[in-house]
């Protein structure tokens, strides 16, 4: 029962031997009172020259392993005794370090991570990167102290439902603009495709625009996906349908034949109607 509670209080923990070729371990511990060590695999995070990235060569480390409670905030004071850290970014797995947009957004596009992750630390200075790398030859490091707990267990799940709870005012306010800059932009837009219409381009194409009281509306996803069924299906008519010369050749006698038959149909009943018809003067 006691090993059960000891379980329950700490989060779960994959502990990793040898390190691999490049890397350091460094060892790292959830609070005082757990006693096996996670730990962070790290090295020097390389680029290649010249190319633009948001991880800068010298001054990024590249951190593996990183448990999912583990916050950009935790890793920014963990390694923070190494030098000033610029900035922390984890992701799901490694890749290119190309400048992503900023989410402005409080309720849209948000991911959380559900298991051990990637994480770069960007140092302001080459030195944080090499003290980082040295601090292997430390004791465990703590990632929940007192002054600063991380939240797992209950206390995380009762943090996560009341942030999932949403405030419609706040909502609202968000939803009401992103509409206003978004109309802002179609207006700049059209005042842009407006102002150029008939001045001819380079090459001396003029750009013609519909215009009318019921202007074409753009496509939505459905939209696209039934009309392109339907040339898929038309086009699947036309490839099967007398695809082999010797196939026109029967469609054509049965067209004949059936011709024909209705033909004599046709006589036998008017000859039925013929012989039916009497002489009546009275």
């Amino acid at each position: 029962a006691a090993s059960r509670r000891a379980k329950m209080a700490a989060p779960e923990q994959r502990v990793v031997g040898a390190a691999p070729a490049g890397y350091t371990a460094l060892a790292v511990k959830f609070g005082e009172r757990q006693r096996s060590p996670h730990c962070l695999l790290v090295k020097e995070h390389q680029v290649r020259e010249g190319a633009g990235t948001s991880h800068p060569p010298r001054r990024t480390l590249f951190v593996l392993n990183v448990p999912p409670y583990c916050s950009p905030d935790s890793l920014s004071r963990l390694f923070a005794r190494c030098g000033h850290v610029q900035s922390v970014e984890i992701c799901e797995k490694p890749g290119p370090g190309e400048k992503k947009e900023k989410l402005t957004s409080k309720f849209f596009n948000h991911k959380t991570g559900t298991g051990f992750q990637v994480a770069y630390v960007v140092f302001r200075k080459p030195a944080g990167v090499q003290a980082a790398k040295a601090l292997s030859q430390e004791g465990p490091l703590l990632i929940s102290t007192e002054s600063h707990p991380v939240k797992t267990g209950i206390s995380k799940w009762i943090a996560s439902y009341a942030a999932s709870v949403v405030d419609r005012e706040e909502l609202k306010a968000e939803v009401d603009a992103y509409m206003q800059d978004y109309d802002k932009k179609i207006a700049e837009e059209e005042a842009k495709a407006a102002k150029e219409e008939g001045i001819p381009d380079e090459e001396g194409w003029v750009k013609v625009t519909r215009k009318g009281r019921k202007p074409g509306l753009p496509r939505t996803e459905a939209a696209n996906l039934r009309v392109l069924e339907r040339e898929k299906q038309k086009r699947a008519r036309k490839e099967l349908l007398n695809f082999y010369a010797w196939q026109h050749r029967e469609s054509k006698r049965e067209h004949i034949a059936q011709l024909r038959k209705k033909f004599e149909e046709d006589k036998q009943r008017i000859a039925l109607m013929r012989a039916q018809r009497k002489f009546r003067p009275y």
